[in-house]
């Protein structure tokens, strides 16, 4: 059987399913639930709860899940599953865009997934289906390709998801996309509401954002061709990805770190074009004993708790200071980028 039926029979022995996505779910991860639903319809499941962790706080996604009208729920207002039970009871749960629980996401260590689909690179999961390609781009692609070997009708407002995460995921900024993705948009364009999709990308800036990208601008610090920048305290985790994303267009950049202070919790997005960089591995190599870090090649994320430091300082803004310090010092240190190779680090 292809990977897209053995999908098919695992659903084939459902009556429920709960779709488990990461915590701060974006348009890949969201997209991507919504085919594994619309999959799961087709095979005469009768129950399915979408559910994350964290917040949709980006504007674009708050808008892509509004507009889509995509049902999620967050976790800490799941109590029970259909009348039936906790989520772990719930019969089949999947993961998608992630595979492990209790990492980035707030699904409890304990949660056994029956299915799991994933692009980012990762241990092989024990699942009852397990499809993790980390030679594609998107998780959407994977998904696309089960619906196309399935024959499952395409609908205008599960195209437009798809599109719309094909997009924003690789396309958008042509961080190595393969062909699997161009291939997949084009599969999905003909069926998709162009309408929507130019809608939804009037919605890419919340004041709260722009507040952000301003503060990384103003804080920014330079060596060689690698830039460190912070937004201080910000209630918006995706403000730092697309801060990152934004002064990766500076003149002479490939490589930015961008790192804030969300909930207590320090938060980490970083961006390279360097094909010598590998981001994920960088931010591991650099904060993964401080907390949790890694991701792909050209983009790559981590946490750590702000408590770790709180002995190092007398009140909150020299904690903040001794955080940045250190920081930035790991990341420039890790690139083996003296403090002299750029004397003029603001500029």
């Amino acid at each position: 059987m292809s990977r897209a039926e053995t999908l098919a029979s695992v659903l084939d022995d459902a009556s429920a399913l709960v779709i488990v996505c990461h915590d701060n779910p974006d348009p890949d991860c969201l997209a991507s639930a919504l085919a594994l639903e619309r999959i799961a319809r087709s095979r005469d499941v009768e129950e399915i709860l979408i559910v994350y962790g964290g917040e949709i706080s980006h504007q674009q996604n708050r808008a892509f899940v509004n507009m889509l009208e995509i049902d999620v729920v967050p976790f800490d207002e799941v109590d029970e599953f259909g009348g039936e039970g906790a989520i772990e009871d719930a019969g089949c749960v999947a993961f998608v865009d992630h595979s492990q629980p209790g990492g980035n996401t707030e699904a409890p260590p304990s949660l056994e997934p029956s299915i799991i689909v994933d692009h980012h690179p990762t241990k092989v999961p024990d699942a009852q289906f397990a499809d993790i390609r980390t030679e594609y781009g998107a998780t959407a692609t994977i998904f696309v390709e089960y619906l196309l070997d399935l024959d499952v009708p395409m609908t205008p407002r599960l195209a437009s998801a798809l599109l719309f995460a094909l997009h924003r995921e690789r396309l958008d900024f042509i961080r190595e996309p393969t062909a699997r993705e161009y291939e997949a948009a084009l599969a999905v364009y003909p069926d998709a509401d162009l309408e929507v999709l130019e809608q939804l990308y009037g919605t890419a800036f919340s004041p709260a954002t722009i507040d952000a990208i301003g503060r990384a601008i103003t804080t920014r610090e330079r060596r060689g061709s690698s830039l460190v920048a912070s937004v201080d305290r910000t209630t918006e985790t995706d403000a730092l990805p697309q801060a990152a994303d934004y002064l990766l267009n500076l003149e002479g950049v490939d490589t930015v770190l961008v790192y804030g202070v969300v909930n207590g919790t320090i938060r980490m997005s970083g961006r390279s074009i360097d094909p010598r960089v590998h981001m994920g591995e960088t931010l591991e190599d650099a904060y993964g004993g401080l907390g949790s870090a890694g991701g792909h090649h050209d983009m790559a994320g981590g946490r750590i708790e702000l408590g770790l430091f709180a002995d190092e300082a007398d009140d909150e803004d020299e904690l903040l200071s001794f955080v940045s310090t250190r920081l930035t010092r790991r990341f420039f240190d890790t690139l083996h980028l003296d403090s002299d190779e750029d004397p003029e680090h603001q500029y």
